[in-house]
């Protein structure tokens, strides 16, 4: 195009791509700039529901008037501002965009713009454009320079000293990388160069704009943008793997490895924060692909470093249904669903295992059991097996416990009455074969109960005690549980309660022992309080219990708590050495007027 003096109209896309200025002081353009107010209202808009585009658009403006100032440019605003449903329809409708494209007709002016639909609807009405393609960015990123080899991650904060964690999975340290505290003029202007270069760099794209949250992957670095009021101060967090691995990288047994390569269908990575889970879905994703498997990730946000060959799908662009038909129609052989959360993710994993495809899911827990817990609730416990087969769990980069789940019809373990036989989930340690768990429904609850030993007392009978506890608390108030056997228990109550508790003709316990299955011998409370050692204790109240606090030494032990010498009732002692009493239960409003009243408080074990 001749170097002329002409008419230009711009749009919101070129603008923040702050373009315009460029091809100014470039000498690429001269005359007249015509600024509808479209753009400024949709730059406003955005800025005020605190996008970064809108204050880089804003910022464009403002440097355009300084070029007005110096005398190379004549600019001009026309045009009327647009209404909210132009707003609202602005990226799926284009409504503003027509606007944009009416003001340049009418004006006879050349339409600059950095939109590629926008630039073809222009010319299809007959009106001269001046395209402008991305770019791709020479120059890297301010916060780069705060990275080094064995830089994991950056935090950067207004009114904060920068720091960064440095090592690698389970093995990091964090540690100040700068002298001075950032201001938060300094911070903004990461922010804005982060947001402004990630739409241009081809290998980066912004996955979540949100009013007061941006979270941008360019290229190999996560970034993530905050301020108020999600967070108390304008804050960075960018995350960059320092080492991409193979699955030959790890230290796995044979027979983990075997597992994992040709029969995994619903594997479960689990860890805590930084164990190494998502690096670990990455090697695998390699070496499916590797293996010429076609293999797809479901990410939220797309942040895992993977061959071109495997297609990364964004949970924030697309809805989940809308991954559910694609993956659906594309059948690949496998799927990596990155970053599990909440109960749409468990759903869509839940949905494509019982459709028949090989789903490794990532997600946060504690301990493998913990993964297994987070499905109860979100689906039939008789469908974990269908949708759960094993459970990798990762620490400090390493694969240290693998679970496999499997569903049988038995007695529990701890029980022993044939017809107490039930389906029951069985989690197994998979180098050993040795049962850890079982999962099944005990009355109206479902349970998870450790079958390895880990504690003094057996928790099966911890559970039937309570329930026994409950039914027996519908006839009497003051009742104490013994679990004897897996089919039999012992109650005890006051003397002058055994007859009304037992019912005409033994109605009442017959009753009680049909809904529970163990059968129930009934004694009076004062035969079960024998020698049991009274221990030292402390009472403390808060707003929503009475605690009563007595050494860690006890935890797991059988407490009996009195007043006056007279039997109130018996629990287990927590790991921290706790006793609680909720203070709007019966127990606990009669328990509050003993002490009130100064009664003597005895807790034996």
């Amino acid at each position: 195009m001749d170097m002329q003096e002409n008419v230009y109209v711009v749009d919101t896309s070129v603008i923040i791509e702050k373009e315009v200025s460029k091809l100014i002081k470039n000498n690429k353009i001269q005359g007249k700039i015509i600024i509808p107010r479209a753009v400024l209202a949709e730059l406003e808009h955005q800025a005020n529901t605190g996008q970064e585009i809108g204050f880089i658009g804003l910022d464009e403006l403002q440097d355009l008037q300084i070029l007005v100032k110096e005398g190379k440019i004549e600019l001009q605003f026309i045009g009327d501002r647009p209404n909210l449903y132009h707003i609202a329809y602005a990226k799926s409708g284009g409504e503003i965009d027509s606007l944009i494209r009416d003001i340049a007709y009418n004006e006879g002016a050349i339409l600059i713009t950095a939109d590629k639909v926008q630039s073809y609807s222009a010319k299809a009405v007959g009106l001269t454009v001046l395209f402008i393609a991305n770019k791709e960015q020479k120059e890297g990123l301010q916060i780069e320079k705060y990275f080094d080899q064995d830089t994991m991650s950056v935090h950067l904060k207004e009114r904060c000293i920068p720091r960064g964690k440095k090592g690698k999975p389970g093995e990091w340290k964090l540690v100040e990388i700068g002298k001075e505290k950032l201001t938060n003029q300094k911070v903004q202007e990461l922010a804005k160069e982060i947001v402004e270069k990630s739409r241009i760099e081809p290998n980066a794209f912004i996955e979540i704009s949100r009013p007061s949250s941006t979270i941008v992957q360019y290229k190999d670095y996560r970034i993530i943008i905050t301020k108020p009021p999600v967070s108390d101060g304008l804050e960075i967090t960018a995350v960059k793997p320092i080492k991409i691995l193979k699955i030959e990288d790890y230290d796995i047994p044979d027979k983990i490895n075997e597992r994992i390569k040709s029969r995994a269908r619903g594997v479960i990575i689990a860890g805590e924060t930084g164990s190494g889970k998502s690096t670990f879905a990455q090697a695998l994703a390699e070496y499916y692909n590797a293996n010429n498997f076609i293999t797809k990730t479901v990410e939220s946000p797309r942040d895992l470093i993977l061959s071109e060959p495997i297609t990364q799908y964004s949970k924030n662009l697309a809805t989940s249904e809308e991954i559910h038909d694609i993956l659906f129609l594309a059948r690949p052989d496998y799927i990596i669903f990155d970053e599990m959360r909440d109960t749409p993710d468990f759903r869509l994993f839940t949905d494509l295992r019982l459709g028949g495809s090989n789903v490794l899911g990532v997600l946060h827990a504690a301990t493998p059991i913990d993964a297994i817990q987070r499905f109860i609730g979100r689906l039939e416990v008789g469908m974990i097996p269908s949708v759960l087969d094993t459970i990798l769990f990762i620490e400090k980069g390493n694969v240290t416990q693998i679970f496999t789940v499997q569903m049988i019809v038995k007695v529990p373990s701890g029980m022993t009455e044939a017809d107490l036989a039930r389906p029951v989930i069985e989690v197994l340690d998979f180098l050993n074969d040795k049962l850890m768990f079982e999962i099944y429904s005990y009355g109206e609850e479902t349970v998870v109960i450790p079958v390895a030993k880990t504690s003094t007392y057996d928790p099966a009978k911890q559970i039937a005690a309570k329930q026994i506890e409950n039914q027996m608390r519908k006839y009497v108030d003051k009742v104490k549980v013994i679990v004897t056997a897996p089919n039999r228990a012992e109650v005890y109550v006051p003397e002058d309660s055994i007859a009304r508790l037992i019912g005409k003709q033994g109605s009442n316990i017959e009753k009680i022992e049909n809904e529970i299955g163990i059968g129930i011998t009934i004694k009076p409370l004062e035969e079960s309080h024998g020698d049991n050692e009274s221990i030292d204790f402390k009472v403390e109240e808060n707003k929503k219990a009475v605690i009563f606090r007595v050494s860690p030494r006890y935890s797991g032990s059988e407490a009996e708590v009195f007043i006056d010498s007279h039997f109130m009732f018996t629990a287990v002692i927590s790991k921290k050495g706790d006793l609680k009493v909720h203070k709007k239960s019966k127990l606990g409003k009669v328990l509050i007027e003993d002490l009130d009243a100064g009664r003597k408080i005895e807790i034996k074990v």
